[in-house]
């Protein structure tokens, strides 16, 4: 296994072309998949503004804004690492309104964003048409190995000592879900692009991933 260091800059150039130029006639669904202290969602943001200047229109969707309610996510208690490893993301939804209708033969109109956590309220947006070519990043943790049918994946890897070091103190509890992770699915054995990030100003492309 070779590693490449990059900067952030170039990784986030690297990725715009490698999306930009997948399924140039078609819609993509892009997965950035990572935890928290790995911060994906900066990475896919960061990716909106070059896409859109290659000619790919970009829409973000957060794994945040597709939770299950409380009484299904905290059933065991708020601070359950198997709930959360199982029982946080609503997949169904999150395949209903976006992923199944940016895929070949779907409608093309999705939602961005179907549940409030912090009101614990549906907070369904207006549809939205997808342009023909357009580029769906999906930002979030644990979003491999459940089947949900995405195009492309990137998964930000780190360390054991990195994720605890980065992760608050108020969320230590969250990592047996991510050890689970690790060794029930290894998303890094498969996804399509594995960025290392244990140093985050350093990152670093598993190569032949």
């Amino acid at each position: 296994m070779r590693v490449r260091p990059v900067s952030i800059e170039i990784l986030v150039d690297e990725l715009a072309d490698r999306l930009a130029g997948t399924a140039a006639d078609g819609r993509l669904r892009v997965a950035i998949d990572g935890a928290d202290a790995a911060d994906p969602a900066a990475l896919a943001d960061a990716l909106v503004d070059p896409l859109r200047a290659r000619g790919r229109p970009a829409v973000r969707v957060r794994t945040d804004d597709f939770l299950r309610p409380a009484s299904v996510r905290l059933e065991f208690g708020r601070t359950n690492p198997d709930s959360f490893y199982l029982g946080w993301l609503d997949e169904a939804g999150l395949r209903r309104e976006v992923l199944d209708p940016a895929g070949p033969g779907g409608s093309g109109r999705v939602v961005t964003r179907l549940w409030d956590a912090r009101t614990d309220r549906a907070t369904r947006e207006p549809y939205r048409e997808l342009a023909p070519d357009a580029v769906v990043i999906v930002s979030g943790p644990l979003l491999l190995g459940s089947g949900l049918p995405f195009d492309v994946t990137v998964h930000l890897h780190l360390s054991a000592a990195a994720l605890q070091r980065r992760t608050g103190p108020e969320q230590h509890w969250t990592l047996p879900a991510f050890a689970r992770y690790g060794d029930e699915v290894d998303p890094a054995a498969f996804a399509d692009v594995v960025v290392r990030l244990d140093d985050p100003r350093r990152p670093a492309v598993v190569l032949g991933s």
